[in-house]
């Protein structure tokens, strides 16, 4: 069957349910996930959140207190850590200019806001789209390995690199912003149930289906 973006999304949910994503209890939270969760997968990530949960209840402003040690220490569960605390170290002291506010943030940069994340420290491509999604709310399509996985599985052609699928992949206007970090968190929960290895896709409820991406 093929399936247009909406319409996967539509099955997805009828299928698996609202994914809850991202889960954390605070934008604090959530940032400090994207940015550990960075190469590496989410047994460390969670390990390193939980060390910020402990230590800074991930009060912005006791976060940008930490000396480098503190942070690498926090941080280092997740690996990469000399690179992480100095992406941490960059978002917060960037945010703390503006109180934390996001949504002044939002409207200061408008359009120009992920050119504005992606000058930041240790903020890629996939990690500036998290951070509009959740922490700005500004509906973007995240354009994942396990996105290009299942992409690929739903028969579209040449999906190398992050940039090859969100070249060619926005979200349409009946995307809402709820609905757009939904899609997200089931992409991936796709993802871990049917794409380790790749070849359980031919048991999912998305077997058969192709994707147009118009």
């Amino acid at each position: 069957m093929e399936l247009t973006l909406y319409e996967l999304y539509q099955k997805m949910h009828r299928s698996m349910g609202p994914s809850g994503w991202w889960p954390a209890d605070s934008k604090e939270e959530i940032i400090i996930g994207a940015i550990m969760i960075q190469n590496t997968n989410w047994r460390n990530a969670d390990r390193a959140v939980a060390n910020f949960r402990h230590t800074t209840h991930f009060d912005p402003g006791q976060i940008t207190r930490l000396t480098t040690d503190q942070l690498q220490d926090l941080v280092r569960p997740a690996g990469f850590f000399r690179n992480k605390s100095k992406a941490v170290q960059a978002v917060f002291v960037w945010l703390a200019q503006y109180q934390f506010d996001y949504r002044q943030i939002r409207e200061r940069y408008g359009t120009h806001l992920r050119t504005e994340l992606l000058k930041l420290r240790g903020i890629g491509q996939e990690t500036a789209d998290v951070l509009l999604t959740y922490i700005f709310e500004v509906p973007t399509f995240i354009s994942d390995k396990y996105a290009r996985t299942l992409f690929t599985c739903l028969q579209v052609p040449g999906l190398t690199d992050y940039q090859s699928l969100a070249r060619r992949c926005q979200l349409p206007t009946t995307f809402d912003l709820e609905m757009a970090q939904d899609f997200h968190g089931l992409i991936d929960e796709f993802g871990k149930q049917y794409l380790h290895p790749q070849s359980r896709f031919n048991d999912s409820f998305l077997a058969g289906d192709r994707l147009r991406l118009d």
